[in-house]
């Protein structure tokens, strides 16, 4: 396909030697290397499309730290997500609009370090790939900009306002398609990813993904429910339940694969449009929330291991989520037994008291500390270095 190949040509730019050198396996980073692939190294964008030909499921969860990267990487889960989800479970926010592109980095940095064998794909953080005229040139008036922008006369040079190029006008809004290449490459250089994914299927978006793609950035789109839309959509509501709406999910999927991005994810759409969309693409469907039929699935870390029991975070955990553990549960059992053993004084006992002195330096320490006029410590340090028994009646007062 013409986007794999602009892929291979991408390892040539001066960025891809940085983003080797930061992968944890650099002679097989998202466009392959030199040596033979093993299945301890990372997968690649070719692994993919020869486990989708094969009809092989592929397997997609989330990561937002060291200790779940190293999970992920330990199942052997193909694609590993640094979703803008952790704006949800990890910064406790009720959308995924509030988290920032520079906390997004320091979650991908985390992932990176951790992941040594899933590919490892960033999502774009809302505000970071489409900016308001407000924000870029607060002193113009929209309409101004936009007549200016539409004119095929006004150069950027001669124009008074000067208006900047890469600010196009777009489904009544600015698409600052130069910010969404410049954020993809910073999720790539400074977070370690190998690939990223964006939000939405309106024109602008997919124009979005191609120039991404176009600068040499491997993409997944992502259609049916998008969270970050959730102010248009009312709310985190299923999408494709009409006619309409599920050809609009269908021919979206198909604009991103024009666009080059070569996989897309299927949020909350039922599973006979699921169905369609990935017979109709000849790229994988990664789906949640979407039914069996599609090439993959994805699930939030938290969600599929019952991380999460507090009340607050069961109201939005979503009803297709299967908890195949409830971790949760046993995060606090093991809180509320470590706060009675602290409570009672059988923590520490004497396996977990392991660093000693030998009675000589007790002595010679305890005689110091009298030196200083510390006797009472010095009192302290003599009865502390009784056998751990005799210690653990003194921390609890038993005679």
């Amino acid at each position: 396909m013409a986007f794999l190949h602009k892929l291979s040509k991408a390892s040539s730019l001066a960025g891809a030697s940085l983003i080797r050198r930061l992968s944890n396996v650099p002679e097989n980073t998202v466009y392959g290397g030199p040596k033979s692939q093993t299945p301890n190294q990372r997968v690649t964008l070719n692994q993919l499309r020869q486990k989708y030909k094969k009809g092989e499921p592929i397997t997609m969860v989330t990561a937002y730290d060291y200790p779940s990267a190293v999970h992920l990487d330990t199942a052997g889960i193909d694609i590993c997500l640094v979703g803008d989800s952790a704006s949800m479970v990890v910064h406790g926010h009720d959308t995924t609009l509030p988290i920032t592109l520079d906390e997004m980095l320091v979650h991908c940095r985390a992932v990176a370090r951790g992941a040594k064998r899933p590919l490892l794909v960033g999502d774009l953080p809302f505000g970071t790939y489409e900016t308001s005229t407000s924000q870029t040139l607060p002193s113009v008036s929209r309409d101004a900009l936009r007549l200016s922008a539409e004119s095929s006369s006004i150069r950027e040079n001669n124009d008074p306002l000067r208006v900047p190029q890469r600010l196009l006008w777009k489904d009544g809004a600015f698409l600052d398609y130069e910010q969404a290449v410049d954020t993809a490459v910073r999720i790539l250089k400074e977070g370690g990813m190998d690939a990223i994914k964006l939000e939405g299927g309106s024109p602008s978006r997919i124009t979005a993904a191609k120039a991404i793609v176009e600068a040499g950035i491997a993409v997944i789109g992502h259609v049916g429910l998008t969270p970050q839309a959730i102010s248009v959509l009312g709310g985190f509501r299923p999408q494709g339940k009409n006619v309409a709406s599920a050809v609009k999910v269908v021919e979206t999927a198909m604009a991103l694969q024009e666009a080059g991005c070569f996989s897309v994810v299927l949020e909350c759409v039922p599973a006979p449009v699921a169905a369609a969309a990935t017979s109709a693409l000849q790229i994988p469907t990664i789906g949640i929330g979407a039914g069996p039929f599609c090439s993959g699935q994805v699930l939030v870390y938290h969600d599929l291991l019952g991380m999460l029991q507090h009340p607050h975070h069961a109201k939005v955990t979503p009803k297709f989520c299967k908890q195949f553990a409830r971790v949760g549960d046993v995060i606090n059992k093991a809180l509320l037994e470590y706060k009675e053993e602290v409570t009672n004084g059988s923590f520490p006992g004497p396996s977990h008291t392991p660093y000693k002195m030998n009675p000589k330096d007790v002595n010679g320490f305890s005689k110091e500390l009298q030196r200083l006029g510390l006797d009472d410590a010095a009192s302290a340090a003599n009865e502390a270095a009784v056998e751990p028994e005799k210690m653990n009646m003194v921390n609890t007062g038993s005679n």
